[in-house]
């Protein structure tokens, strides 16, 4: 297992460490319901360092980007960020991703999921044919993420530039705790406000970041967070998680993503999406909510009330903010409609749900 330049600091304050994506990471420290309350009212630090950073640079990255994602990056401005997907040649995905504008049509940084950081590396490179200049620095990239409603204001001290007024997706460049070139953008997978922060570990940063935010922080409640909380919190939201609910074998239009699906521009099978959302899509991710007690897990069968198989659940838990068991999943497309009653599978017998609107939170 890998390590990120902060597993020490987990381990020694008594975190519980698992692999996860090839990484030995903190899935929880103090529980992950007192975890997941303390985002949502206050603030925690994740470390997410295990996430892909690439960087693309020269007169042929715009053009680059624009081939292999499906968002539409001319329309960014430097410090604006994006979320998208790589699309791969059937219409599913290959890896969702936020794209970070740094100079306009010259120089982007492409965020990935950690898991798939080889995959997306050669899925590129592979499309590359114009010679855009491409680096993986993803093993010198450290990520917190400090997410949460009072965020910000704990770490405004530590920055040299304004971040309580940054922006949804949008980031500046500065320096942070004493060290130069830290990148802070509005963005995280938490939908409870907040920053993440990334940084090259040398000389010392890494741990020179997570002492000075954890004593600015500290007597105002901020704690550490592991993966455990960073799932329920993203899955109230109703974000997607990779290879659960979207993966090679979905489209973005069936993940509910058409709106970072832009036809104006050529893109990796754009004629296919494009014939999927005339067509109209035949199944589609929906969130829902258990109306009889049992929890939801990945892979349950979704039945009617026939009991025919109708889909299948790709993410839930019982969510800490709502008291209530909530879940993801693609159904046939007649059943999408929110209100549609829908069963779920648990253990050979059929469970009443709800399909809602999202964000469940």
């Amino acid at each position: 297992m890998k390590n990120t330049p902060f597993t020490d600091k987990h381990i020694a304050l008594g975190a519980k460490m698992a692999e996860f994506a090839g990484y030995n990471m903190p899935i929880s420290y103090s529980g992950i319901n007192d975890e997941h309350a303390t985002v949502r009212k206050n603030a925690g630090v994740f470390d997410v360092s295990h996430m892909g950073e690439f960087m693309v640079k020269g007169e042929h990255a715009l053009e680059l980007i624009q081939r292999v994602t499906s968002n539409d990056a001319s329309k960014l401005v430097a410090g604006q960020a994006q979320y998208s997907c790589l699309p791969n040649e059937q219409g599913g995905i290959v890896d969702d991703l936020i794209v970070y504008c740094i100079e306009p049509g010259k120089t982007y940084m492409l965020v990935v999921n950690a898991s798939n950081i080889e995959k997306d590396w050669k899925w590129i490179s592979d499309r590359n044919t114009n010679g855009a200049e491409m680096h993986n620095i993803s093993d010198k990239t450290c990520l917190l993420a400090i997410q949460g409603p009072n965020a910000t204001k704990i770490l405004q001290p530590l920055a040299d530039t304004d971040i309580m007024n940054l922006k949804y997706y949008t980031f500046t460049k500065g320096k942070f705790a004493g060290v130069d070139n830290v990148l802070i953008s509005a963005t995280g997978y938490t939908g409870a406000g907040g920053v993440e922060i990334y940084f090259e570990d040398k000389d010392g940063a890494a741990a020179q970041i997570w002492d000075a935010i954890f004593e600015a922080g500290g007597p105002q409640g901020l704690k550490p967070i592991g993966l455990g909380a960073r799932d329920t919190l993203r899955l109230e939201m109703g974000y997607c998680l990779y290879g659960n609910d979207i993966d090679d074998t979905t489209s973005p239009l069936e993940g509910g993503l058409g709106w970072i699906t832009k036809f104006t521009k050529d893109f990796t099978a754009k004629d296919i999406l494009q014939a999927q959302k005339a067509e109209g899509v035949k199944r589609r991710l929906v969130g829902f909510e258990m109306i009889e007690r049992g929890i939801p897990r990945h892979d349950y069968l979704i039945k009617d009330a026939s009991g025919n198989v109708i889909g299948k659940v790709t993410s839930g838990t019982q969510a800490p903010s709502l008291g209530k068991a909530i879940g993801l999943g693609y159904v046939s497309i007649e059943h999408a409609a929110a209100d549609s009653e829908i069963f779920i599978d648990i253990r050979n017998t059929p469970v009443k749900a709800k399909v809602v609107k999202l964000p469940f939170a």
